[in-house]
């Protein structure tokens, strides 16, 4: 068993406040802040967190499942983009887009859409956020000589 931990603190009002989230190893310590969530200000928010945790585990998954079929691939590359509503009188993650392009030698297209969606699934990031609708988007490069 593998337990990670992060933290966030938080000072103030909602929008006049400001917190820091840092990560155990040290590598995340950041300020974040009412306008860096909600209005676009440069630095960090939990939804870009949850998106690049998502588009990690997403391509780690894939690329295993790619390789146990005997398909190793030379890039898999996501981005994840997670949608954050206003619903009622608060807010809420009503979608995620995962947007996958992957170079993998020697595999049909059937095969890899495929191999991609059942990544979707088994992707631990995914099935930890799977109240929320996850769409994919992947696509196969062309491989040329």
């Amino acid at each position: 068993m593998t337990i990670r931990h992060a933290e966030g603190t938080w000072e103030g009002d909602l929008l006049k406040g400001k917190g820091i989230i840092k990560s155990e190893s040290g590598v995340l310590n950041t300020p974040y802040s009412f306008r860096t969530r909600f209005e676009n200000e440069k630095g960090t928010n939990p939804e870009e967190l949850i998106a690049a945790a998502h588009a990690g585990c997403y391509s780690m998954a894939l690329s295993h499942m790619l390789s146990q079929l005997g398909h190793v691939p030379t890039h898999v590359h996501t981005t994840a983009g997670v949608t954050l509503d206003k619903v009622g009188e608060g807010f809420k993650i009503t979608k995620i887009l995962l947007t996958c392009n992957a170079t993998v030698p020697g595999i049909d297209e059937q095969t890899f859409l495929q191999t991609a969606n059942n990544a979707k699934i088994a992707c631990p990031i995914s099935q930890a956020l799977s109240a929320t609708p996850i769409e994919l988007k992947a696509t196969l490069a062309q491989i040329t000589s």
